[in-house]
């Protein structure tokens, strides 16, 4: 592993652990060339993933945008970072057994929805204002009139 600091080759590992919720190890690292401090993190990845966006263009996948697009969704909501991760991680092994190795942007901001409207609702709706890119009032009393008569149905068919 290349030092971030200094860019040596030789780094040696001091401590590996697994995260919290199982899905990768954290290693501290340490570089004897500068004595800098560091940690990595290593997780399975099933298959390379690319994102085909909506205009034809195509990049790699990036699971940290998945992360950063929720906790801007959370900002100030009761969902702490660690939730966040674990929420994300689900996401993106559901994404990687799917058999494909091309992704739709819409599949995965689908996914992040139903993540989200599970974990908070205010969050779900922060999410879909700018993914289904709201841009009047009426937008939004629609959506939340739509998702309404959704939990009414879905509390019918229930009862």
């Amino acid at each position: 592993m290349r030092c971030p600091f200094c860019e040596s080759e030789e780094t040696q590992v001091k401590d590996s652990r697994p995260t919290e919720d199982g899905t990768a190890i954290r290693r501290r690292r340490a570089c004897p060339d500068c004595e800098q401090r560091f940690t990595t993190f290593e997780r399975v990845q099933l298959r390379e993933l690319t994102v085909l966006k909506s205009d034809g263009r195509k990049q790699p996948f990036d699971a940290d945008k998945i992360i950063r697009s929720m906790q801007v969704a959370l900002q100030k909501r009761p969902v702490d970072l660690q939730t966040i991760e674990r929420v994300a991680t689900r996401i993106v092994r559901h994404l990687e057994t799917q058999g494909e190795a091309e992704i739709a942007a819409g599949q995965i901001g689908q996914e992040v929805m139903k993540a989200l409207i599970d974990l908070d609702v205010v969050g779900y709706i922060r999410y879909a204002s700018v993914y289904n890119d709201f841009r009047e009032p009426e937008d939004f009393k629609k959506f939340l009139d739509d998702m309404q008569g959704r939990k009414r149905r879905a509390y019918k068919k229930a009862g």
